[in-house]
């Protein structure tokens, strides 16, 4: 017997609802979420087990719960439901999309790879968040009163003392607190970078990565836990509908009469990038870009950008190009095992 689940997981509580392949309900519990409980409860459903939750902050750690103890744990992205919402109609409806088999936006997971490296970059990302939120309260205090400051001379240590000489006491204050809060960030996010890279040069793969342009270790061990693996993308199209790089279009008809014959229309209304993409991947590779297109990078791929502009493209989209470009690089990478090449990229 085919058993249906779906979890609508909380930091206290899981409602789970269980469906039968014709779609009768089988049960509807509600359990503490503590792994003890939860590994108990999916241990006792009988069949074979088939179980949806959605993508959120306890994704992760129920997907390495329940994966041994179920036959197929599938994580997918929240939609906005019109009508009446609650646990057990949530968990019904996660049931429901697994037994129907529509195609839902899956989101992969792999608690067995890149693990270690996956909780690293999020602390990264977070240290690094704060250090930009600490710059910002110090550029914010200047401004408040009339002082313009360009570029990171403001955060420098040099010349430190004669700034905050500049501001009344009370505001001086406050800054120097902001200063020594922005020193230990720093000093927290270089100790980060250096276990995180640290841990991502375990992995043989990410050397070769590190060659690949505008990409650095950083950024590379970024993009490992993200990926995992090249081989879930067939071309470098599903790559770039991965790293929000697709360009959706559309039309409200698709067919015209030409010589007395109905004909595909070559009209097509681009409506911009796909929506639905990993964010942070994004971010990666249009940093790459940004890098790689400077006029001091004197990289290969310089040309190529410089060869859009005076064909009249915008600066924005040529930029858009060479991400996609670095994507599709990286990809074919990582598959082949090999450095980047730029007589091969250029071909």
């Amino acid at each position: 017997m085919r058993r249906f689940v779906g979890c609508d997981a909380h930091s206290t509580s899981c409602t789970l609802v269980s469906l039968s392949a014709t779609g009768r309900v089988l049960g509807r519990d509600v359990v503490e979420t503590s792994q003890t409980t939860l590994t108990r409860y999916v241990r006792g459903l009988p069949g074979h087990v088939q179980l949806c939750l959605e993508e959120g902050e306890l994704a992760h750690w129920l997907v390495e719960m329940f994966s041994p103890h179920v036959e197929e744990v599938v994580v997918v992205r929240g939609d906005h439901r019109l009508g009446n919402k609650n646990d057990h109609v949530d968990a019904m409806g996660l049931a429901e999309l697994l037994r129907s088999g529509r195609d839902v936006r899956r989101v992969y997971k792999d608690p067995h790879h890149y693990q270690h490296l996956r909780e690293l970059s999020r602390l990264y990302r977070m240290i690094a968040a704060d250090v930009v939120r600490a710059k910002n309260r110090i550029k914010s205090f200047y401004r408040g009163r009339g002082l313009r400051y360009v570029g990171d001379i403001v955060y420098q240590e040099s010349g430190r003392e004669d700034r905050l000489l500049g501001v009344p006491p009370p505001t001086r204050v406050a800054l120097e607190i902001l200063y020594r809060e922005l020193d230990a960030l720093s000093s927290l996010k270089e100790e980060t970078e250096k276990a995180f890279v640290q841990e991502s040069h375990r992995f043989p793969i990410s050397r070769v990565l590190e060659t690949a342009p505008g990409l650095g270790p950083v950024r590379v061990a970024q993009i490992l836990p993200i990926v995992v693996t090249p081989h879930r993308f067939r071309t470098s199209r599903q790559f770039w509908a991965y790293c929000g790089f697709a360009v959706e279009t559309r039309s409200s008809s698709d067919w015209v009469q030409e010589g007395g014959r109905w004909v595909r229309s070559r009209v097509q209304q681009t409506r911009g990038l796909n929506f639905h993409h990993n964010r942070q991947l994004k971010h990666v590779f249009k940093s790459a870009a940004i890098t790689v297109v400077r006029p001091s990078s004197k990289h290969p791929l310089l040309q190529d950008y410089e060869r859009l502009l005076e064909k009249g493209v915008k600066p924005n989209l040529a930029r858009l190009t060479m991400a996609r470009k670095i994507a599709a690089i990286v990809l074919a990478m990582w598959k082949q095992e090999q450095p980047y090449n730029p007589a091969l990229s250029r071909s």
